[in-house]
């Protein structure tokens, strides 16, 4: 299972992205499922209708209806992704991003699909090892 964040969905969706391409390659070769939560959905939403427009939204909004993420929240959810968002305020990280290392934790995983390095080299996994894995960065 590997968790998806905004920028990778985002430059997934965005052919004039700068990293669509290795964000296409990546998920070209990928295998394992993909999961998210409510929060990443919208911040994707939202940001495909503004910069890439209504075609790139209605693809989101499509693969979203199909399954093509899990998507993950539970009563806890809320809660704990407060509770990281604060624990790393100094480096501002967002309940969106807080939301995923919740989710990791839940899921059983350590690897995320960002371009987001800044915060998911600094927070830690809440269990299962001492850093996060990175796709398509850390894919080699």
């Amino acid at each position: 299972m590997i968790v998806v964040d905004t920028s990778f969905v985002y430059a997934l969706l965005d052919a004039r992205d700068s990293r669509h391409g290795e964000a296409a390659r990546w998920y070209g070769r990928a295998e394992d499922e993909l999961a998210t939560t409510p929060l990443i959905l919208a911040e994707v939403d939202h940001l495909s209708g503004a910069r890439a427009g209504a075609r790139a939204q209605g693809a989101f909004r499509r693969d979203v209806a199909v399954g093509v993420y899990a998507v993950e929240w539970w009563p806890a959810a809320a809660r704990q992704a407060v509770e990281i968002a604060e624990q790393y305020a100094d480096l501002a990280v967002s309940l969106a991003d807080a939301s995923l290392v919740a989710l990791a934790a839940r899921l059983g995983t350590t690897t995320v699909a960002t371009f987001d390095e800044r915060h998911f080299r600094a927070v830690a996994p809440l269990e299962g090892g001492t850093a996060f894995t990175l796709v398509p960065a850390d894919a080699a």
